[in-house]
């Protein structure tokens, strides 16, 4: 047994210094802790399962180029972010780089964003969480518990974790990752050995298939398997060498989750037959894949399957719940909120933060389903949906910063990075931000068009935290750690 987190190749040795009042523990976590952390709040199996059909219903056989070329799209914004941040060692993530290159006034429009954009994907996972645990059990043991129920209690456990310290949350991701990491591994194995060399089939990557009208929603769901990606950088107060242990965790998460995604819905779909594949994923989205692996592996694979696709939701939450913590903490050290959630507890963590978090999605979340909302086709598509458009403003508004930025400082030691690949960057994602706005009646659903202005949050957010940023003189994100 584990009894000191320190023995877990994830994390350095146990005398790290006590934090000082008001800091995260530094020289705390190493590659593979962060590591955990991004790609827990990636939950790959959740989004093997869950993302899986909607990409393959939407592009059919091209599936796997989707998630490739998603991944290879963040690695691309990555370049120049990565460059960046060996100016920045900040728990505040985007912010903190947006406040290098835009200025304060950008960066509280920023910051902004990400609190819509990490509040709302957490509301709308919790819900369709409370739904896959709920579906789970009854199917287990009969009993049927109300979506809500589920939320509310695990929701404190998580929060629980996440106000206790880090250590207490990394032991449990990392038995999390590497069973469900473990069984999807199992799936595609036993496909393989079942169907042969046929699953590797590429006639389904043809321009027709990749160039549909699905193309924009595909990319959209690929997308949100990434949304995770910016942990790397906000524990990097609390990483081992920084800017060394952040690049490698960063570009470590993008190769395994690209890969892990890419093959396995390149396997599941060759198994289906990419000819199947489309018209499958659309009539039983949500069970084509258990069945495959009933048929493939037994029905004790497919139940392994259903019971970590809930446990992977869970990974994922207490992920985020430990990231956006410490969003909340950086943002409240640089006086953007109250300064009780810049307090840490004896063991470095942000506590008053954690609680917050935990308190304002159970608001959310809970008045929602009490008032009737659907869990599902309300309460998850509106705020996943709200998610993934504040998610690529604000990457877009990183983006142009890191371009400003190396403008300014006039780097030019590294033209890709510095210039060629943060410029690309800008273009690309201002391209997606427009399929989004296009494709959103396909994120929130069929007569879902109240959920469109939620969009006005985003605009109201951005003219908030200029005029917010500009009038108080007293915010400044380059408060760290070191």
């Amino acid at each position: 047994m584990i009894d000191n987190v320190s023995e877990l190749p994830a994390t350095t040795p146990s005398n790290t210094p006590a934090p000082q009042p008001g800091h995260l523990r530094s020289n705390k976590l190493g590659v593979f802790a962060i590591a955990f952390f991004v790609i827990a709040a990636a939950a790959p199996m959740a989004a093997v399962v869950g993302t899986g059909p909607v990409v393959f219903a939407s592009v059919g056989g091209a599936a796997p180029l989707i998630y490739a070329i998603a991944a290879l799209l963040i690695a691309l914004f990555s370049v120049g972010y990565l460059r960046m941040s060996r100016f920045v060692i900040n728990a505040g993530g985007f912010v903190a780089y947006i406040a290098k290159g835009l200025g304060t006034p950008w960066a509280t429009a920023g910051a902004g964003l990400a609190v819509l954009m990490y509040l709302s994907l957490q509301v709308g996972l919790w819900s369709q969480f409370g739904v896959f645990a709920g579906q789970l059990r009854e199917s287990l043991t009969g009993l049927a518990v109300p979506p809500v129920i589920w939320i509310i209690v695990l929701l404190v456990i998580t929060t629980a974790l996440t106000m206790r310290g880090i250590d207490a949350s990394i032991r449990l991701l990392a038995v999390l990752i590497i069973g469900e990491t473990l069984v999807v591994a199992a799936l595609v194995i036993t496909l393989v050995a079942s169907k042969g060399p046929e699953v590797f089939s590429v006639s389904g990557f043809t321009a027709d298939n990749l160039f549909s009208p699905g193309l924009g929603i595909a990319l959209l769901f690929a997308f949100l398997c990434f949304t995770s990606f910016e942990a790397t950088v906000v524990f990097s107060e609390e990483a081992v060498n920084p800017r060394k242990t952040i690049p490698r965790a960063l570009y470590a998460v993008i190769a395994f989750v690209g890969i892990f995604y890419t093959l396995s819905i390149w396997v599941i779909g060759g198994a289906i037959g990419v000819d199947n594949i489309q018209q499958t994923a659309t009539e039983d989205p949500a069970g084509f894949i258990f069945s495959l692996a009933s048929a493939s592996g037994g029905d004790a694979l497919s139940m392994s399957m259903q019971v970590l696709v809930v446990t992977s939701y869970l990974a994922m939450l207490l992920g985020l719940m430990n990231m956006f913590a410490r969003y909340l903490f950086a943002l409240s050290r640089a006086g953007v909120l109250p300064t009780r959630l810049a307090a840490v507890s004896k063991a470095g963590s942000p506590s008053p933060a954690a609680l917050t978090n935990g308190i304002a999605v159970g608001i959310v979340v809970v008045a929602f389903l009490l008032f009737g909302a659907d869990p599902i086709t309300v309460v998850f598509a509106w705020f996943s949906a709200l998610a993934t458009a504040a998610f690529i403003t604000i990457l877009i508004v990183t983006s142009i910063s890191i371009v400003v930025f190396f403008v300014r400082t006039k780097d030019s030691s590294n033209i890709w990075a510095t210039k060629i690949a943060p410029v690309l960057s800008t273009l690309i994602l201002s391209y997606i931000g427009y399929v989004t706005i296009e494709n959103y009646d396909s994120l929130i659903g069929p007569d879902n068009a109240a959920a469109k202005w939620l969009l006005i949050l985003i605009p109201v957010l951005i003219v908030a935290g200029l005029l917010f940023g500009k009038a108080k003189g007293s915010i400044d994100y380059a408060k760290e750690n070191v």
